[in-house]
């Protein structure tokens, strides 16, 4: 579904659509089964992205890159989630959060990023903070002209193959009259810096290969040159820049919700029961009616969002509808493609119990599902003084 697209819009789909039928899928089954990204084809993925045009695509022309809008740029990611994310991770999409790079930060961290020669990740959540973002343990002491840090960081995607993370540190607390209430600031934290560990994380049953790591500070000290952004701003950079993240979710759902489709649309066009085709029983039908219905509507919701960021207006509860929608949807679409494959959809001839499995993480990571439905329905209560 292409409603509202102009030409070049709708070439940027069908040239990143080709890259992943071409580039991404022949190796799936090799990732899927051995849980790793040979070298060599993380490479070759990096180098035909940039030939491409591609690689950075999220940045402005201002630092060398495509400059796509919002709009543009849920195209791309839409399309690439069709494929495997352990493989797409390095069609490269650099957090754009690197953007708040000051003085030489540019030169050290955002423009390697930006050309492919470093690669970056992202740092959050901790063992007893996800969604409650201001209960992070992992603190930075001043010390000196230094911050000393200590604490814990998992589920970070990316970090095995990342030179460099943004990580967000408590550096103080306030007291509220709701009670303490953290201040937090973004580092910027090389790998090898003495302290700093990344090791193996959580084996999980959702995108095999897409590993999820463990980072480790212990009295790892940071001069102010790694601060992003300003001290005890890490909520003000989080909120300019990381609000892209969810739309991504969103977008990528609705890809693999289409892949999933196209299978069991293709299967119900050719498999016969009781001596005619499957979709002509109600049973499978309906259910393929209302597939295409929920991707189309999840679709539509995720372009309009990015749009009205693309138009500067507020888009926050929008973005989260997105994500909570598409997110959900998938879920229901790869259940519904396992069905009417009957048996067959359970089993590793076709990915449809992968697509299964990676789509549960979806309505997860990024914010949860219930964090999504707190945000629209504060906003909407919010307008009328609730």
């Amino acid at each position: 579904m292409q409603y509202g697209l102009t030409d070049e819009q709708e070439m940027i789909a069908a040239t990143v659509r080709s890259f992943v039928e071409k580039e991404i899928y022949p190796h799936e089954e090799l990732v899927e089964r051995t849980g790793e990204v040979p070298q060599e084809i993380a490479d070759e993925i990096k180098r035909k992205t940039t030939e491409l045009g591609f690689y950075a695509c999220n940045f402005p022309e201002s630092v060398g890159c495509a400059g796509l809008n919002h709009r543009e740029f849920a195209l791309v990611e839409r399309e690439l989630g069709r494929g495997s994310m352990a493989l797409n991770h390095f069609f490269g999409r650099p957090q754009n959060i690197l953007m708040a790079c000051e003085g030489e930060q540019v030169e050290r961290y955002l423009m390697p990023a930006v050309r492919g020669e470093r690669m970056d990740a992202l740092a959050m959540t901790e063992p007893g903070a996800g969604s409650d973002v201001r209960g992070m343990k992992c603190a930075a002491i001043r010390d000196g002209g230094d911050w000393v840090v200590n604490g814990t960081k998992h589920f970070i995607s990316g970090a095995e193959h990342a030179d460099f993370i943004i990580v967000f540190i408590a550096t103080g607390e306030d007291q509220t009259p709701k009670g303490p209430k953290k201040r937090i600031t973004a580092f910027l934290v090389d790998r090898g810096t003495p302290g700093f560990t990344i090791r193996d994380g959580y084996k999980s049953v959702s995108h095999r290969g897409y590993k999820n790591m463990v980072l480790d500070f212990d009295d790892c000290r940071l001069p102010d040159s790694q601060v992003l952004g300003e001290v005890d701003g890490g909520f003000e950079v989080m909120n300019t820049w990381l609000y892209a993240t969810r739309i991504t979710v969103a977008t990528m759902s609705v890809g693999r919700a289409r892949r999933a489709f196209d299978y069991a649309l293709d299967y119900a066009a050719t498999r016969e029961q009781f001596g005619q085709k499957i979709g002509k029983f109600q049973g499978v039908s309906f259910q393929i009616a209302d597939m295409i219905t929920e991707i189309d509507a999840a679709d539509l919701l995720t372009l309009a969002a990015a749009d009205r960021l693309d138009k500067g207006l507020p888009a926050n509860r929008e973005i989260a509808s997105a994500k909570l929608y598409a997110s959900e949807m998938l879920a229901r679409v790869t259940d519904a493609a396992i069905q009417v494959h009957g048996g067959m959809g359970l089993m590793d001839d076709y990915p449809l119990e992968r697509f299964w499995r990676d789509a549960r993480v979806e309505r997860i990571w990024d914010g949860t599902s219930e964090i999504q439905r707190h945000i629209i329905s504060r906003e909407l209560l919010r307008a009328l003084g609730a």
